[in-house]
């Protein structure tokens, strides 16, 4: 087991905690450099999608992780960056300039619903965040002028700096660079004074209101920084798709990225991207396995659903942590062979005071 001797206050807020760390991650950045030239076409684009849905998983880590609150109608987040960016290409927007403003609109969607779910909670904030999802959906379908509604509408190819990104390398390594800026900003807002009252919130909201955190005003933020992170995944993912049409972020799709953060594991930007890798690969070993099912079962065209369902209820009830959790339970396992003990991780029902007031 590795044990850390910190010298200074400023070891608890870095990035990277040891060498080992670095070693790993630069190791893992490497790999994803390379892999173009290893992997197929087909695999490229399963790598992009990944990094897209963990951009995406990010956006929703951040309010759902770290600031503890639910959504269910993210995917109208999605939506509105993939639409507003796809407009803005149409009338001829320089692409960054194009995906910054796709972001900044759907950051707006987001303090639109946070500023009337401060009054919710729970299950409540849930049921809030769906019909919002519902009214988008709605939207992008009716709003012909600019969706070109249930027909759907083509997106335009990435231009940078003059430099046409056709080819699916090009595309991969853009959606690599986007995914490393946007995961150095939420590691950074995480450990920021922002972030921490964020966690704070998540924790007991009487308890941070009592330290002078401005609740009202940390909810509205985190709905438009998760917002405004999911609109640049959508934007990618118009992309990646070369067409969108409203049936693609639909109340599925929501319950998709929340399938994402909470089995890749709540709060841990580790799990955003486990999660994504769960969420690509799930489809491809279901395609598999019907052919080896009986046909009644293979062959329902609600077996995706299902097994959705039955996983997330899984994760609920047996690995609340998620798979990252069990990765930790796992390597620690393994740190304290033979000292290990079984209820090291076993959750504990106590309940601060001002929480019983409630």
């Amino acid at each position: 087991m590795r044990f850390i001797f910190k010298t200074d206050y400023d070891q608890d807020i870095r990035i990277v905690k040891h060498g080992g760390q670095a070693f790993w991650y630069g190791l893992l950045l490497l790999a994803m450099l390379v892999a173009p030239w290893v992997a197929g076409e087909y695999r490229l684009t399963q790598l992009s999608m990944i990094l897209i849905y963990s951009i995406a998983g990010l956006g929703l880590m951040v309010l759902a992780g770290y600031t503890g609150l639910a959504s269910l109608g993210h995917a109208a987040f999605l939506g509105v960056g993939a639409y507003a960016h796809a407009f803005l290409l149409g009338l001829g927007w320089p692409f960054l300039l194009s995906l910054s403003t796709a972001a900044a609109l759907s950051a707006a969607a987001g303090v639109i619903v946070g500023l009337p779910a401060l009054r919710v909670k729970g299950i409540y904030l849930a049921i809030a965040t769906q019909a919002f999802g519902f009214i988008v959906e709605e939207v992008l379908a009716r709003w012909e002028s600019v969706t070109n509604g249930n027909a759907g509408r083509t997106v335009p190819g990435v231009v940078l700096f003059g430099w046409e990104i056709g080819s699916s390398v090009g595309f991969y390594y853009l959606c690599l660079a986007i995914c490393v800026v946007v995961t150095l900003g939420v590691l950074n807002l995480v450990r920021s004074g922002t972030g921490r009252a964020f966690v704070a919130i998540r924790d007991s909201e009487i308890s941070a209101q009592s330290m002078g955190i401005a609740i009202a005003q940390y909810k509205t933020l985190a709905f438009a920084i998760s917002a405004g992170l999911t609109g640049v995944a959508g934007a990618l993912y118009a992309h990646a798709l070369r067409f969108i049409s409203p049936d693609q972020f639909g109340a599925l799709q929501s319950i998709e990225l929340l399938l994402l953060v909470v089995v890749g594991g709540l709060g841990s930007v580790h799990g955003a991207f486990l999660g994504a890798i769960f969420v690509i690969a799930l489809p491809q070993v279901i395609a598999v396995s019907k052919d080896y099912l009986p046909p009644a079962i293979g062959q329902a065209s609600g077996l995706q659903g299902l097994v959705y369902g039955s996983v997330l209820v899984g994760i609920v009830l047996f690995e609340p942590l998620g798979m990252y959790g069990r990765w930790l339970k796992l390597r620690t396992y393994f740190q304290l062979f033979p000292f290990y003990r079984r209820g090291m991780f076993k959750r504990q029902k106590s309940f601060t005071k001002s929480d019983r007031l409630k």
